[in-house]
């Protein structure tokens, strides 16, 4: 009994200044996790983006008059074909596109998600009490749940 006691009781204070002492860098840890979920959507988007291009690039390859049909929509000119109808965007259109495209990166790059037990540590007196208590705790298990000494009268 007196050995699983010591085990929690130093575990628990072991952790307790782990967590005081090691404060920055797990606040650090947290916030290169999100930067690095960023990143990969990020990233997976430029792939299927790069994906996107390159079927572009091989329909261009195997008909040479696509850019003839595609060019006037994309530019905004009049088509050389008085008979092809093509669709007109107003600015106004163009604008609230632009502004639903960048508000999807935007809301990629938010602030990281750290856990509350960490921002509940933020501060230096509460993490100077976290040391202290841990410090206490190691002390208490070796103090009271260590090797008992046996008596002279025992031996």
């Amino acid at each position: 009994m007196r050995m699983l006691l010591f085990i929690v009781f130093f575990s628990i204070g072991a952790a307790a200044l782990g967590v005081s002492i090691f404060f920055d860098d797990l606040l650090r840890y947290y916030h290169n996790r999100q930067l690095l979920k960023v990143t990969e959507t990020s990233l997976t988007r430029l792939e299927s983006l790069n994906a996107d291009y390159d079927a572009l690039l091989q329909q261009l390859e195997k008909d040479p008059n696509l850019i003839e049909r595609i060019g006037p929509a994309a530019l905004g000119t009049e088509p050389a074909d008085a008979n092809a109808i093509y669709p007109k965007a107003t600015p106004k259109q163009l604008a609230a596109a632009r502004q639903a495209l960048t508000e999807e990166t935007n809301q990629q790059y938010v602030k990281p998600r750290i856990p509350a037990w960490i921002s509940r540590c933020s501060k230096p007196a509460r993490r100077a009490i976290l040391f202290l208590a841990g410090g206490v705790l190691i002390l208490i298990s070796f103090v009271w749940f260590g090797p008992a000494k046996q008596s002279p009268e025992e031996q």
